[in-house]
């Protein structure tokens, strides 16, 4: 058996583009070309379809790059990077429990728990329908294909975690929380971090720039007041992750990891 992580980019949405850019040359044709209106009314037309044509062309071109950068069986295999390297920084105690926000196919969840044999991996998700081939069975039959048991998954909510106080040894998210409308992301942050154990650890991962974010450097000076340690952010679009091109190109300047233990 072979596991599926899927793509962090659905083909549903690819798809979507393709055919919006499809309508739109149609339209172009019909209206903007050929259908005999009146002047002033056909320019118009002409520049509005012929427009739409090209934003909707370049889109689904980007996500198709997207999609074969992120691909596990591609040659980039980003996605793959992303994942072993976030998994890198935590090391559970025996007997110990993390978590993972946001696991969607369990890739994350099930690379960290390779790592921590003797310990227990919880991944959650509200599993949207933006990413609908992610889900629980799919997550479940990931770790069953990667011969892991000591993980389960759960359907959950990053914005309120059902759980108490310092649940969990080791937290770790990836790519989560800037796709969730809030006016405070850090609160998120916060949220997550609740859960975490005295002497525990973090990996975050995400597009922490400042229009999303906010100030991260005050961020990071809040949780060492309020007694977290070894508070870093490594930027993972300096060659760790991916390169300065490509965190262009792909949209996601900013993206880093923030890191530490309570």
């Amino acid at each position: 058996m072979t596991p599926d992580y899927k793509n962090w980019m659905p083909k549903g949405l690819i798809l979507s583009a393709a055919l919006a850019a499809a309508a739109f040359l149609i339209l172009f044709l019909v209206f903007g070309l050929i259908w005999l209106v009146p002047g002033t009314l056909k320019t118009v037309l002409f520049i509005v379809f012929l427009a739409g044509t090209v934003i909707c062309l370049c889109a689904s071109l980007w996500m198709a790059l997207m999609y074969r950068a992120f691909s596990y069986s591609g040659k980039r295999q980003l996605s793959k990077q992303i994942i072993e390297g976030v998994a890198g920084y935590v090391k559970l105690p025996d007997g110990g429990r993390g978590l993972d926000v946001g696991c969607g196919s369990g890739a994350l969840t099930i690379a960290c728990a390779k790592r921590s044999p003797d310990a227990s991996f919880t991944g959650i998700d509200r599993w949207g329908r933006e990413y609908a081939s992610f889900s629980r069975p799919l997550c479940e039959q990931n770790a069953r294909a990667e011969g892991v048991r000591n993980v389960t998954f759960r359907r959950g909510n990053a914005t309120a975690l059902d759980f108490p106080d310092e649940s969990f040894d080791a937290v770790t998210s990836n790519y989560v929380y800037h796709n969730i409308p809030s006016g405070d992301r850090q609160a998120l942050l916060l949220e997550t971090l609740r859960v975490l154990k005295k002497g525990g650890t973090f990996a975050l991962h995400d597009i922490f720039s400042k229009s999303k974010y906010g100030d991260m450097q005050a961020f990071i000076e809040k949780l060492k007041r309020m007694g977290y340690a070894e508070v870093r952010l490594i930027d993972t679009t300096n060659n760790k992750f991916m390169t300065k091109r490509e965190s262009v190109w792909m949209a996601l300047c900013g993206s880093a990891l923030l890191v530490g233990r309570k």
